[in-house]
């Protein structure tokens, strides 16, 4: 590592361009393996893009997943980090425990712990060794071969010995998302008023999940949203939500007649969970005043939200998920294990795509 810069928990001392930024930040990691103090090496095994970013490259590619590839491979090697500069978002990986730095403060960890990321990838350095020659650029899991470089503040979680990587690493991905959501919902239940809640997109991995958690959190109904019918019948025949509708999220008058149908009023929390932009005005119409919503979704505007908001005289709370609240890694692992919907879906996703 050619850098002067002192080892910092957060890793700027990493940061090639522009210098003085966090990683997140920064155009460009240095992802060599040497190891600083605090720092731990990765051997990693699988990716995980982000939904949003997946679907913007095979968007862009018109579904050629060579050219996905070719393209995710220019990333990682020009940016020392996988970051989609159309984005701004990355994913996750999982991989095993390769070295420990000096005055590493990771001290749960040892070599040979399986692990998965619960950071993004996109402030994480990252190299590639394999070409991605395993992956057909077609799915978000990516198996691959290559290492990854933590810092002191980096949060992991170890691969659980009941659950396969693919399907792990599938639930800690989006494992932000219920957390805040069941946080969201108790608030309400503790302060004397059962929530309705509706979750845009949810028959994905983040909005099962979110369905899954605001049930246990006491929801006094849920509705997921899904833009066909054969992801309603998933979610009827897994029994995750209380109500189903079927509306586009980007049809924001559409969106809120469907969840008004669905609950007989406004939800008084909207999750949206969907991978394409446009769904922020949707959002918006469908929450009861004085409401809350939540942007669980990197394809989500934040500008356009909070104008659209203003522009609907909407008194409503909005938050954006950031993917960490903590406690979220054992909350997800606990709804997998003991919600047999959201097991059922988490494993038939992955099984149509390959991956179990």
């Amino acid at each position: 590592m050619t850098t002067t810069t002192p080892a910092s928990p957060v890793g700027l001392h990493r940061v090639l361009e522009p210098r003085g930024v966090l990683p997140q930040a920064a155009w460009k990691l240095d992802a060599s393996p040497e190891l600083q103090p605090g720092e731990v090496r990765v051997r990693v095994q699988r990716l995980n893009l982000d939904a949003a970013s997946f679907r913007q490259l095979i968007d862009k590619h018109g579904g050629d997943g060579d050219a996905v590839r070719a393209e995710v491979l220019e990333i990682i090697s020009t940016r020392g980090k996988m970051h989609n500069p159309v984005t701004g978002s990355g994913g996750m990986l999982v991989g095993v425990v390769d070295a420990l730095g000096p005055d590493s403060h990771h001290h749960e960890l040892e070599v040979g712990d399986q692990i998965t990321t619960l950071v993004s990838l996109t402030l994480t350095p990252l190299a590639i060794t394999d070409g991605l020659q395993r992956w057909d650029g077609r799915s978000e899991q990516v198996p691959c071969e290559g290492h990854a470089i933590l810092f002191d503040r980096t949060i992991v979680a170890k691969v659980p010995d009941d659950l396969p990587g693919p399907l792990a690493m599938a639930v800690m991905d989006v494992c932000g998302a219920p957390a805040l959501t069941s946080r969201v919902v108790r608030r309400y239940v503790e302060s004397g008023h059962a929530p309705t809640v509706a979750v845009i997109g949810g028959a994905g991995k983040s909005g099962s999940l979110s369905l899954a958690a605001a049930r246990r959190a006491k929801a006094a109904r849920t509705v997921g949203v899904v833009p066909v019918k054969r992801e309603a019948d998933l979610l009827e025949r897994t029994g995750i939500a209380d109500e189903i509708a079927i509306a586009d999220a980007r049809d924001p008058v559409a969106l809120a007649d469907a969840i008004r149908d669905a609950l007989g009023v406004n939800a008084d929390i909207v999750v949206v969970c969907v991978d394409v932009p446009g769904c922020e005005h949707g959002a918006i119409l469908s929450c009861d005043d004085g409401g809350t919503i939540i942007f669980f979704s990197m394809a989500t505007s934040f500008a356009t939200a909070a104008l659209g908001a203003e522009g609907l005289a909407a008194d409503v709370t909005m938050l954006i998920g950031n993917g960490f609240t903590p406690g979220h890694a054992d909350l997800a692992f606990e709804l997998l294990r003991s919600d047999e919907g959201v097991r059922t879906l988490f494993t038939e996703r992955l099984a149509s795509e390959g991956h179990l």
